[in-house]
């Protein structure tokens, strides 16, 4: 693979916070090039010009981590164009300066937690994912308590909701039970009903917000197709 194939395939692994998807696949990079001494310089695009700041400075910072982890990429430039923040955002990645300080007077703490209630909605939202197909199947809704991950046939979603599982320091081995809270604890036979129309709104919310997004950025720019989820 070329320096910038490799650059590209760094990004992949970015996740827009909120949508839980890449923002690769959700066509947020507008371009990825590498010059010839490794400085590799990403343009990154939103769907609108008001998109929520801490989203944005999540997926900047992240992109600048990851590309920076590339071997054989000396230098990282991560520009954020067209949004109402963009010099905030691209000075204070590039400082390496912090939500806080890059939002001095504005923002009230780091993204941390933000970040992790993201996580444990793309947890749920997984689970759902997992889950429905095993419905579907003719599993009934009272085994569900008792599977484990182990019992679920592999897929790309079982894979995704283990990757989600591991990042929240929730068990995630085969013998880790199915359905759990967002803090990892079983669900019982009497909160199961609850639970999994938790789930399911969870993921039909993310998915939703993720089909709007997608509207607007074909409309601001042209681009956009549908993710799949």
């Amino acid at each position: 693979m070329s320096l910038q194939s490799r650059a590209l395939a760094a990004l992949e692994t970015v996740r827009d916070p909120e949508l839980d998807t890449s923002i690769v696949e959700l066509q947020f990079v507008a371009s990825c090039t590498v010059s010839a001494d490794g400085v590799a310089q990403v343009h990154l695009r939103l769907p609108t010009f008001f998109c929520a700041p801490n989203f944005a400075f999540l997926m900047v910072a992240d992109a600048y981590d990851a590309v920076s982890a590339v071997e054989g990429v000396s230098k990282a430039e991560i520009i954020l164009e067209d949004h109402f923040a963009s010099p905030t955002i691209n000075d204070g990645v590039a400082a390496r300066a912090g939500f806080v300080a890059a939002f001095e007077g504005e923002a009230q703490g780091e993204l941390d937690e933000l970040r992790l209630t993201f996580i444990r909605k793309a947890m749920l939202a997984g689970q759902d994912r997992v889950a429905r197909p095993l419905l579907a199947a003719g599993r009934e809704p009272s085994e569900l308590a008792d599977m484990r991950l182990g019992d679920v046939p592999p897929s790309a979603d079982l894979d995704r909701l283990r990757e989600r599982r591991a990042e929240l320091g929730i068990a995630a081995d085969d013998d880790a039970v199915l359905l759990v809270d967002d803090k990892g604890a079983a669900i019982g036979l009497d909160a199961l009903p609850l639970h999994l129309r938790r789930v399911r709104s969870t993921r039909v919310n993310i998915e939703a917000n993720a089909g709007h997004c997608l509207s607007l950025l074909a409309t601001r720019y042209g681009v956009g197709s549908a993710v799949e989820n």
